[in-house]
């Protein structure tokens, strides 16, 4: 699709499955160099495993994207192996789901830590990368919840989704000065793993609220997050992107029925 990801690094984080996976797998079938980053080795070399098995290239790099020392040592690991970094994707993120009369401080916490916390921290340990090659992209998971809608229980995940987006816009303007891009990519309903066990009338039941009539596809996001990556998105920073189906346009379940 973009021959300038050809032979690109990219770091992944929460690369072992779901969206990230996805992620993954796209940049990787363009030729880029993947470092999958995630805390679950077993998962995420299966992962590896299946990028190789298509002909692509990928490592593993265990990181707690919450720790500063980890994140340093997931960047000096992807130099030592791939010898630069030309992109991140700071996509790794938790969302339990608990109502605020359930939530504890350290619940919140935990979650301001792995989805907010963690793309600053990132973000911060790839310049100096970014700066010797003289240009980088920097590609956030953001969501579509917290920064569009709310949903009862994710507050917290929510407010680090919304965050992100607020970070985004002056962190873009810094990287400015290293010839770095930032954007975000917001999902909507995307099926992975974990959708998958709830069974095919609940998948039904989101679908209808869609106007496409289906969720996305993790590649949906990777195709997005490629897009951003590329020569072609060179002048677009500090920019996010809805990908949902259209999943927010409607104002209630009715404007659907008359599709």
């Amino acid at each position: 699709m973009f021959s300038s990801i050809k032979d690109k690094v990219v770091i992944v984080t929460g690369g072992s499955k779901g969206i990230g996976k996805g992620i993954a797998q796209i940049f990787a079938r363009q030729g880029a160099k993947v470092m999958i980053a995630a805390r679950g080795e077993e998962e995420a070399q299966r992962t590896v495993a299946e990028i190789e098995a298509e002909g692509g290239i990928a490592a593993f790099c265990q990181c707690d994207v919450a720790d500063w020392q980890s994140v340093q040592e997931m960047v000096a690991a992807t130099t030592d192996i791939f010898g630069k970094i030309d992109i991140l994707c700071a996509n790794a993120g938790i969302f339990p789901q608990t109502k605020l009369i359930d939530l504890e401080p350290d619940d919140w916490d935990k979650v301001m830590d792995t989805n907010l916390k963690s793309t600053f921290l990132c973000v911060k340990a790839c310049i100096p990368s970014f700066e010797v090659a003289g240009k980088g992209r920097v590609i956030v998971t953001s969501s579509i919840t917290g920064p569009i809608t709310g949903y009862p229980g994710w507050s917290h995940y929510g407010a680090s989704k919304a965050g992100q987006l607020g970070f985004l816009k002056t962190a873009a303007m810094e990287l400015a000065r290293y010839n770095t891009t930032m954007n975000a990519v917001m999902p909507g309903n995307i099926m992975t793993e974990g959708l998958a066990d709830l069974g095919e009338e609940y998948l039904n039941s989101m679908a209808s609220s869609i106007p496409l009539k289906r969720l996305g596809a993790v590649e949906d996001i990777g195709n997005a997050a490629l897009f951003f990556a590329s020569d072609e998105a060179s002048y677009i920073t500090g920019q996010q992107i809805v990908v949902d189906g259209g999943q927010i346009l409607p104002e209630s379940l009715d404007a659907i029925a008359e599709i």
